[in-house]
This record gives structure tokens, C-alpha cells and sequence, in this order.
């Protein structure tokens, strides 16, 4: 009886026992539960108050954009208006600058000349002398640009930058593509230039060309080579042979760069109406662009003159009658324009030069070829070949 008990009482303690570890358990478990409803309850309200932040957002950003979009239409109907605004002040100005001719300057000799009052029965001796002499150095071209009469755009074929040329005694095109090479391609005509499809009649040189910086005259072809380490060389190449004719040494440093807009010119060739010049710098400290008068049979360097011109901003420069037009621009391409002159036989001053602006194309021209007989200019603007026609005034001797 007595171990009965003893167990009904061991049983019941057992039950007892348990009772309280799952009543605890229960209990933890229920804490628990609590605690994670209270979490969840301050998620929700976190994530509402984050979802009324968000549409909040929304609606600054949605407004915020519109006025953006606003402010965007109005500016850019601005910028048309302006747009249109500077294409009729450039029309005008190519208008007044087709209107207006450049100011010719003369000095003492020729304003008597002007006036009828040479006086030659008056005053004789060494006075007389000086005068013929300044009268018979400028009777040898006689005039000066005054304005671009009208531009002709004649294709697109090649590099941004490069040359093309039209021999003066002959109706052949030359272009140069790129900025260095040992090929030229020839065509009969700019109209058979302008009709292919950019491959013409293809001439090897026996050397690699520097710059767009070549000459053609009188079947020639005149172009600047220089190799590393080396002095910079003119050569003279004869169209019809196929021969090297002549070469000369020209005493410059071969990295000084004629226009500093257009580093890959060392020496710019050029040929006018009196002959054959060269347009380079000395140095690259030398500020200014300097010019050679070369004898197109010999290569030889006639006369040697400090333009007076910048190299700064220059891209492009061209010789018409003796004087020099020298082209400048930015470094962001803009409208180009002639804003430095010079005169060998000094004639024009710098006080009176024309100001010629190029009508604005596509960027800034890497070459510009003054074609004599023509009185018409071959330029190369970003890729575009592009002809420019002149109008001409006389200079006050003539």
C-alpha cells in the first residue's frame, strides 16, 4: 500500500512539474509573439509613413520636372529665336562686307599719283627715281581683295583635315588627304573632282609629303618633307616627268608650326600671281609669321620679311599680288575671318586692312589655295571642299 502511494505521489509531482515548464513555455512563446506584433505593427508604420514620404517625392519631383520642362521649351525656343537671329546679322554682314570694299592705303608717291600731280617736268634727280621705283614694283599686280562674292560647296570626300589646288596654268585638281603622305590624286577638272566618287588619277611621290602646305605651279608640285631629326626641305616635283627637279634646305625648326590652329603646317607653300611663297616661322618663340619670296625656277630665297602677323589663333593663310591675308579663328572652331594683312610693296597698312569674314560652314578651314587665274579660293573645311570667288578693286597705282 505504502509504495502505491509513494508512486501516485511521485506521478502527480511529475505532472505538476510539467505543467509548469509548458505553462512557461507557453508563456515565453507568448511574449514572443507579442513582440513580433509589435515590430510588425511599427514596420507598418514605418513603411506607411515611408510610402506617404515617397508619394510626397514624387510630387515635388513630378512638379519639379515640369517647370524644368517648361524652362526647357522656352529656352530652346530662345536659343531658336537667337539662332535666327544671328544668321540674319551674318547675311548681314556678308551683305555690308560684298557692299563695302576695303580701304586701300597709299603713301606720298602715290597719293600724287592719284591726283594727277606727278609733277615730273617740276622735280627731277634722285626724287624722281625714288618714284618710278615705287611705281614700277606694285604695276606687276595691281589688285587687292575686297570681299567673297560667293562660296561654292563642292564635295565631301576624305579627312577633316587636308588640301586641294587647282593649277593656275592648267585645268588639273590636286587633293592632298590628310595631313601627311606620299600620294596625290590628280583630276582634269573640279567638275570631274566634283562628278567621282573622290578617287582620281593617284601620283607617287618619291618622298612622304608634311602638311597640308603644297603648291602646284606651272606643273609643278612644290611640297614641305621632313623627317625626324632633319632640316625641313622644299622639293620641287615635275608633274609631267615624274622627277624631283630641285631640292632645298630651309634653315627652321622642324616642330615650329606656322598656324598655331593647325599645328601639322611647318611651312605653307603658296603661289599667286607674282610666283612662289613661303610662309613658316623660325622658331616656335618666334610670335609672328614670316615670308619668303622663292624663285619657282631655282628654288632660291629672294627676299625674307616679317609679316608682322600672329601665329596666335592663325589657321590658314593665302597670297594674293603680293600680300599676305592671314586667317584666324578659335580654338573652338567659330567664324572664320582675315584679320591681318600684309603688303610687301606696302601699299595697304595695317591701319586701313580689309576685315573679310568667311561666311561660317562646318568648323575651320585646314587649307586655303589662292588660285590666280581664277581669283578663286580652294578651301578644305572639315572634310568639305568648298570654293571661294573673290571680288577684286584695284590698288591706287593702277
Amino acid at each position: 500500500m505504502k509504495p502505491l502511494f509513494i508512486l501516485l505521489v511521485s506521478i502527480a509531482w511529475t505532472f505538476t512539474g510539467a505543467q509548469h515548464y509548458y505553462q512557461g513555455l507557453m508563456d515565453y512563446l507568448e511574449n514572443r509573439l507579442l513582440a513580433i506584433e509589435d515590430r510588425m505593427t511599427l514596420w507598418h508604420e514605418q513603411s506607411h509613413r515611408y510610402h506617404t514620404d515617397m508619394k510626397d517625392f514624387k510630387k515635388l519631383v513630378s512638379e519639379a520636372v515640369d517647370g524644368l520642362q517648361n524652362e526647357h521649351g522656352t529656352l530652346f525656343k530662345n536659343l531658336e529665336g537667337a539662332a535666327v537671329r544671328v544668321d540674319r546679322l551674318e547675311r548681314e554682314m556678308d551683305y555690308v562686307e560684298s557692299q563695302t570694299s576695303p580701304r586701300a592705303c597709299a603713301d606720298k608717291a602715290d597719293k600724287v599719283v592719284e591726283q594727277e600731280a606727278w609733277g615730273l617736268q617740276e622735280r627731277r634727280g634722285e626724287e624722281d627715281e625714288d618714284w618710278e621705283e615705287d611705281y614700277s614694283r606694285v604695276l606687276d599686280c595691281v589688285e587687292i581683295i575686297s570681299g567673297i562674292k560667293s562660296v561654292k560647296i563642292v564635295k565631301r570626300v576624305g579627312s577633316p583635315k587636308g588640301m586641294w589646288t587647282r593649277d593656275p596654268r592648267t585645268s588639273k585638281v590636286y587633293v592632298f588627304n590628310g595631313t601627311s603622305g606620299d600620294t596625290v590624286l590628280q583630276f582634269d577638272s573640279a567638275r570631274d573632282f566634283s562628278r567621282s566618287a573622290g578617287v582620281g588619277g593617284i601620283i607617287s611621290l618619291p618622298s612622304e609629303w608634311s602638311g597640308p602646305g603644297s603648291a602646284v605651279y606651272d606643273n609643278y608640285l612644290f611640297y614641305v618633307t621632313q623627317e625626324a631629326g632633319a632640316d625641313v626641305q622644299v622639293i620641287k616635283y615635275d608633274l609631267l616627268t615624274g622627277v624631283v627637279t630641285d631640292i632645298t634646305m630651309f634653315p627652321m625648326e622642324s616642330h615650329a608650326s606656322v598656324y598655331k590652329l593647325n599645328p601639322e603646317i611647318v611651312a605653307d607653300l603658296v603661289a599667286d600671281d607674282e610666283g612662289l611663297w613661303l610662309l613658316y616661322a623660325a622658331s616656335d618663340s618666334e610670335p609672328n609669321i614670316s615670308l619668303a619670296k622663292m624663285d619657282a625656277a631655282t628654288l632660291d630665297i629672294e627676299q625674307i620679311w616679317d609679316t608682322r602677323c600672329p601665329r596666335e589663333n592663325a589657321e590658314a593663310a593665302f597670297v594674293v599680288c603680293g600680300t599676305v591675308y592671314v586667317v584666324y579663328n578659335t580654338r573652338l572652331a567659330s567664324r572664320s575671318r582675315v584679320q591681318c594683312v600684309f603688303d610687301v610693296n606696302e601699299v595697304v597698312v595695317s591701319e586701313e586692312e580689309p576685315l573679310l569674314y568667311f561666311p561660317r560652314r562646318y568648323g575651320a578651314h585646314a587649307s586655303l589655295k589662292y588660285n590666280a587665274e581664277e581669283k578663286q579660293l580652294y578651301g578644305w573645311d572639315d572634310g568639305y571642299q568648298i570654293i571661294y570667288r573673290l571680288t577684286m578693286k584695284r590698288k591706287l597705282l593702277a
